[in-house]
């Protein structure tokens, strides 16, 4: 039994002690052997879990989120503490001098007058900061554990600041329509399936791109409508004395198709 101060309010400091508690010798039996990459899958399910909660905008939930995802990142560097390898204060000091290098119309004596040139300006910042002497350098800087249609978006988008694209959507949809073509011949010909697959997801982001449309909100949108639609089938099929799961492939065809276009009215 551990003594710890009950309090009618905690604070950032009771929230150290505590994980310090957790990872101690004595503390927590699974807390004490994580590691980084068994704690990778939390860490990220955690930041999804509060992009929900920015979506709903719901207070409470931010709040209770947010606390998660603030955990987990001292939890993470409480094992590097344990390591010896970097502190708390190490990671602070960091982020403070990259802020303060990437502002310099607020820290020094450059000047950025809208959101844009701020954003020209801290990508310029950022590849001086990080050695990119070339754009396939920073290309290669984005994060290879994003999501996949994020990540493409923002490699498309450095290639683009070099040149390298399309002159305008015409020429993506265009390329879309290739690509799709290639898919399906590689279904007819049972080979490459990934590759093209792929492809065609590559191509569809740059056409996003040019309309405006952040990929993974355009899928996470066609996904919600997926399911209310599914939902409503199944309700059709309910409603009718039967289940889904015994109707003919014609049969779900005609009920989705009356759900898409009464949803369409």
């Amino acid at each position: 039994m551990v003594h710890f101060e009950k309090k009618s309010v905690y604070d950032f400091n009771d929230l150290i002690a505590i994980l310090r508690i957790l990872r101690a010798p004595d503390g927590c039996p699974w807390d004490r052997v994580q590691t980084h990459l068994s704690n990778r899958r939390n860490f990220l399910e955690e930041a999804y879990e509060a992009a929900e909660a920015f979506d709903r905008d719901d207070p409470e939930l931010m709040c209770e989120e947010l606390g998660d995802v603030l955990m987990q990142v001292l939890f993470n560097i409480h094992m590097e503490e344990d390591a010896g390898r970097f502190t708390f204060d190490d990671v602070t000091d960091h982020i403070c001098r990259k802020l303060i290098f990437r502002h310099p119309h607020i820290f020094g004596s450059e000047t950025a007058e809208t959101g844009e040139e701020v954003l020209v300006n801290w990508e310029q910042l950022k590849r001086e900061e990080k050695g990119q002497k070339t754009t396939a350098d920073a290309m290669d800087s984005v994060a290879r554990s994003l999501p996949a249609l994020w990540r493409a978006d923002k490699l498309q988008s450095k290639a683009a600041k070099a040149g390298f694209e399309f002159a305008d959507v015409s020429g993506a949809l265009n390329k879309l329509d290739e690509e799709v073509a290639e898919l399906r011949t590689a279904v007819q010909e049972q080979t490459n399936f990934e590759e093209e697959l792929g492809d065609v997801l590559f191509a569809a982001v740059k056409v996003g791109r040019f309309c405006g449309v952040d990929p993974e909100q355009a899928l996470h949108g066609t996904c919600e409508k997926f399911l209310n639609r599914f939902r409503a089938v199944e309700l059709s099929a309910n409603a009718q004395g039967t289940a889904v799961d015994k109707l003919s492939p014609a049969e779900l065809t005609a009920l989705w198709e009356a759900v898409k276009h009464k949803s369409d009215d």
